[in-house]
């Protein structure tokens, strides 16, 4: 029996996620590790049909997305093949992914990028080049720490008193909307006691926080008080108590919906239901 499932494929510098999409519903989206586009495209597509117990023939359309797009040139197993805007991507998936009506959708990957959504419509507000990339290369040069787990791990018991500075340690007024713990400068306050615990749990900080302020801003900018996590980033356990306190300061909410991490793929596997600017 024809299913008629969509699949979207996002395919990144070093990692490809994959996700269906029938009848409004996501079907188990997973994700690839390989350095060649091409390669990680192909495993994906045919992990995704072998652990789903599915053939080629019940997949009607393949969308494609991201900056490893660009090297599919075929249709993928003879399929027909469609790429699809990353921004608008990443639009839709984080609006299908949170119920909202509008947001901005904040995609944390290697940096990290801004898309106001709403309706059918996107919209790239610009972003910053802190994000994943920023978190790795510091703790390689300041912890000699290679990867995120070994990162989260050790960040667990960090104290940010040893870190920064804040707006407590500077002043003994009350200044509005800026409560005592409220940063004033990321690295500020490093103390030679400073454990590596601390080092790594600052450097988890300094990153959630500016990718948080950023969005703050563009959300004012529009005239926005939603906004939605999505990317790798989001499996960062340290990062939500960092959003949430920035969302409580500036008067915002950032939602996290489930499936986060896999927002972009999911976002072209349903921008094929709604026609979104699509090329072959």
């Amino acid at each position: 029996m024809i299913l008629s499932i969509v699949v979207g494929i996002d395919i990144g510098g070093s990692t490809t996620k994959i996700a269906g999409f029938k009848n409004g519903t996501v079907i188990n989206p997973m994700l690839v590790r390989a350095s060649d586009p091409v390669a990680s495209a192909y495993g994906a597509f045919g992990r995704f049909l072998s652990i789903n117990g599915l053939s080629l023939s019940d997949v009607n359309k393949v969308m494609v997305t991201g900056v490893g797009s660009s090297f599919i040139s075929a249709p993928l197993f003879g399929l027909e093949t469609q790429k699809v805007d990353e921004f608008k991507c990443i639009g839709m998936g984080g609006l299908f992914l949170s119920k909202l009506e509008k947001c901005i959708v904040i995609s944390m990957g290697t940096g990290t990028a801004l898309v106001l959504a709403y309706d059918n419509t996107t919209r790239h507000l610009g972003g910053t080049g802190i994000g994943g990339g920023t978190l790795l290369g510091l703790s390689k040069l300041l912890l000699k720490i290679h990867n995120y787990q070994d990162l989260v791990k050790t960040a667990e018991g960090g104290n940010l008193s040893n870190i920064d500075l804040s707006i407590g340690d500077i002043t003994k007024d009350l200044i509005p909307g800026l409560p005592p713990e409220a940063t004033a400068s990321n690295f500020g306050k490093i103390s030679d006691l400073a454990s590596r615990e601390d080092i790594a749990m600052g450097i988890i900080n300094m990153v959630f926080q500016t990718i948080g302020k950023v969005a703050i801003f563009a959300a004012r900018a529009e005239g926005v008080k939603d906004m939605v996590l999505t990317g790798n980033l989001t499996k960062i356990p340290q990062s939500q108590e960092v959003f949430d306190r920035l969302g409580r300061m500036f008067g915002v909410k950032f939602h996290k919906p489930y499936y986060a991490e896999y927002c972009t793929a999911i976002g072209a596997a349903i921008s094929y239901e709604h026609h979104v600017n699509t090329k072959s």
